[in-house]
């Protein structure tokens, strides 16, 4: 399936240019972009895997991972193939790296019927980078609104201020998974990244938005775990998003052409997490290690634990209906209402 892209511009000589990522390709007649997947056709750009799915799962909320963002409830995330990055680690280069046009047919319509169907609240654009299929996701996220579903955005954050102005309204929340805490060395072998630069541009203009934002970072061994680059990226952070944006390091676990690394050591995850707590972030978590302390949610006044997690999972809830602390009464930075443990589900991988 094809449809004609809305974030591109003519060149001339039947070349386009495409505004989805900050790659910005410059594409010749009958070819495509970094992704693959948006194609030059007559000097017009049509995304080929409109429509096309390669991933559907039931997920907790909390995996995608949102902390502070309807906590407890359970997400429909869709993802197509290929992506704008080229990572050494990625979890889903089974999808991320395919050069083929393939994928289950489901129109925007079927996808939020069987978003209803299986009782989810949310659809998250995931598994793969959903810029490069704004068009498809855009298309759903309107459906959803309507159906009174809420929209997410799992992103490298990438993207342009094109793109970001064309989800406004319409996705609720983004989660930009940062690597190495941005370092450029990292960046350049591991991701085939130039810059960091849009990301940070995207992040702002997402803030302005009006969308709820939160971030990872994932903290490689050897290669992506700089302390200093982890100062840098989370005084920015202070600075210029505010110190409410949540923040977590993400433990790394070995796999497409990096299996030879070992898997984040908790010690590394530790040192950057104090870094960001000393930088005055006020919501910081060490992530994918399941049962330790800084999972939790505390409360940045008087530090009494708001949100007791394990895992996925919503163990204690202390925070009242307005979002305050329970034990003093400061409001935490949290949207979308508390935890309705009866619409959990399992982990359900669908296709």
């Amino acid at each position: 399936m094809e449809k004609e892209a809305i974030l591109y511009r003519k060149l001339g000589d039947n070349r386009v240019e495409c505004l989805a990522c900050a790659r910005l390709c410059k594409i010749p007649e009958g070819s495509h972009g970094f992704c693959f997947v948006r194609q030059n056709h007559g000097g017009r750009l049509y995304l080929e895997t409109y429509g096309l799915v390669e991933a559907v799962q039931v997920d907790p909320i909390e995996k995608k991972p949102f902390n502070h963002f309807m906590p407890g409830t359970s997400v429909f995330g869709i993802g197509t193939s290929s992506c704008n990055w080229g990572c050494l680690f990625c979890q889903n280069h089974n999808i991320s790296k395919e050069r083929e046009i393939k994928g289950r047919e489901m129109t925007p319509e079927e996808v939020v019927e069987m978003a209803i169907a299986y009782d989810t609240q949310s659809i998250a654009y995931t598994y793969n980078e959903p810029s490069i299929f704004i068009e498809y996701a855009l298309d759903i996220a309107k459906l959803a609104r309507r159906k009174g579903l809420k929209n997410l955005w799992v992103t490298n954050g990438y993207m342009t201020k094109e793109a970001v102005r064309a989800m406004k309204g319409l996705i609720d929340a983004v989660v930009v998974d940062y690597k190495g805490s941005g370092e450029m060395k990292f960046a350049n072998k591991y991701e085939a990244v130039v810059s960091n630069e849009p990301i940070k541009e995207a992040m702002l203009e997402i803030r302005r938005a009006g969308i709820h934002l939160e971030m990872t970072d994932l903290v490689i061994p050897k290669v992506g775990d700089s302390l200093t680059a982890c100062d840098t990226l989370t005084k920015w952070i202070r600075e210029n998003l505010g110190a409410e944006t949540p923040i977590q390091f993400i433990a790394f676990h070995p796999d497409y052409k990096m299996l030879d690394y070992p898997v984040t050591p908790y010690a590394t995850l530790k040192k950057h997490y104090d870094i960001a707590q000393k930088n005055d972030l006020d919501y910081v978590y060490i992530g994918n290690a399941p049962g330790n302390p800084y999972e939790d949610t505390y409360c940045p006044r008087c530090r009494s634990m708001v949100v007791d997690r394990l895992g996925f999972d919503i163990a204690a809830w202390n925070l009242t209906d307005e979002m305050k602390c329970a034990n003093c009464g400061y409001r935490i930075f949290m949207a979308g209402g508390k935890p309705n443990r009866s619409t959990r589900r399992q982990i359900t991988a669908l296709y």
